[in-house]
């Protein structure tokens, strides 16, 4: 087993992650990434594959749990009902009762919405410049999410607040002011939450929360502790996953195209780019999984309990895979990225996150199709997410044809 360096935090490897991941290549399936201090792999089979395998899981095995300090206990209490943190039969029950409240149908409703919302916002921009981060990014995710959930959507700012306090946790770089920030954000939240539960138990509406206390899987409901973290991961999630897919995508197209807007003339066309999008640069670049058991697999035999960390933007840029994985293809589409998992734990707002890039892209750069960057991009020094601290553009003349 070859074992490589890389400080997460390094200023260089934040900026540009993908040679680290192309230097690690030839190790094989599994690499030790030394400062992690577990096996890695940016293979796209491998990951791919042990994202399938139920023995290799996200809750860790009983033995093997961490112990958190004390002073965390809040934040961990309401993540030990996430979804990401659970393993049959729990996980099994909690997301068929948000699969059934979380539709295919409900989803393909909100199109509409997202169009008028998009144009809306572009209607706000200012002439010259914009930063498209906060003005355009982060407001569709959060308001469409509020929408469905049925938060009011003047809420949207606090949201994304409490969110982004709770999401640093997952950052390498942590210190106690981003724990006690995160509690705070958790304990907040939840509150915010639990009210609206209440609420809407008393004067049930049209939405998800409303939908979420009524799903049933053989008369077994969720809890109020289960609903609160189910509807917190869902705002997380719009914010951290969604918000990161569509400014780095912005940025590839931009970088990649002088016009942008002819990846988008058909519906095919936008489909395949979005895809595409969301393989060149995703906003998640490593998840982790336990093994559940002792496992011989990959050339390595594994010990219950150890770490796997899974490389999902490697997997996105392994040639074996995606020929020329630098290079934004739009014939290639981009289908078998793992940017949002595979397997049991599949983003379930995995098809929210693609309508919504689809229908607001196409506009944007409809809108301003001699859109540029106006200045070079930074990442925000948070690795493992992979997301920018801005995205200004010179927005150019606009076209209101």
């Amino acid at each position: 087993m070859k074992t490589f360096h890389q400080d997460p935090r390094d200023p260089e490897f934040v900026q540009n992650p993908y040679p680290f991941y192309d230097s690690v290549r030839d190790a094989g399936p599994l690499f030790h990434w030394e400062d992690y201090g577990i096996l890695c792999s940016v293979e796209h089979k491998t990951v791919n594959a042990i994202m399938r395998d139920r023995r290799f899981g996200r809750e860790a095995p009983e033995g093997f749990q961490p112990v958190h300090p004390a002073h965390l206990k809040p934040f961990y209490d309401v993540e030990k009902h996430s979804l990401l943190e659970l393993e049959p039969p729990t996980h099994t029950r909690l997301r068929g009762l948000l699969v059934r409240a979380f539709t295919n149908r409900r989803v393909a409703e909100l199109e509409p919405k997202i169009e008028a919302l998009t144009y809306e916002l572009i209607e706000g921009f200012p002439d010259g410049e914009v930063d498209l981060l906060p003005a355009f990014c982060e407001k569709i995710p959060i308001i469409i999410i509020s929408r469905l959930l049925g938060v009011p959507e003047d809420m949207s700012d606090q949201l994304l607040e409490w969110s982004h306090d709770m999401v640093a946790m997952y950052q390498v770089r942590r210190d106690r002011a981003v724990e006690d920030a995160a509690v705070k954000a958790t304990q907040d939240f939840s509150a915010f939450i639990r009210e609206y539960i209440e609420a809407r138990r008393g004067e049930p509406r049209d939405d998800l929360i409303t939908h979420l206390i009524a799903a049933n899987d053989e008369g077994e409901k969720l809890s109020t502790d289960e609903l609160v973290t189910t509807c917190i991961l869902l705002l997380n999630a719009g914010h951290e996953a969604t918000v990161h897919s569509f400014a780095n995508g912005i940025k590839a197209l931009l970088e990649e195209s002088d016009v942008p807007s002819q990846h988008f003339k058909t519906p095919e066309d936008t489909v395949q780019m979005v895809e595409e999008t969301l393989r060149i640069d995703p906003p998640l670049h490593m998840f982790t999984r336990y093994a559940m058991q002792d496992i011989s697999a990959f050339g390595h035999d594994f010990k219950t309990g150890d770490v796997i960390g899974l490389m999902l933007a490697g997997a996105n840029h392994d040639p074996e895979k995606f020929a020329c994985p630098m290079k934004l293809d739009a014939e290639r589409g981009g289908i078998g990225n793992m940017s949002f998992g595979a397997g049991l734990h599949f983003c379930i707002g995995t098809p929210l996150a693609k309508l919504e890039m689809a229908v607001a892209l196409p506009i944007l750069f409809a809108k301003y199709p001699d859109m540029k960057l106006a200045e070079p991009l930074v990442y925000a020094d948070r690795f493992h997410f992979h997301g920018l601290e801005t995205l200004r553009v010179k927005l150019g003349v606009k076209n209101d044809g």
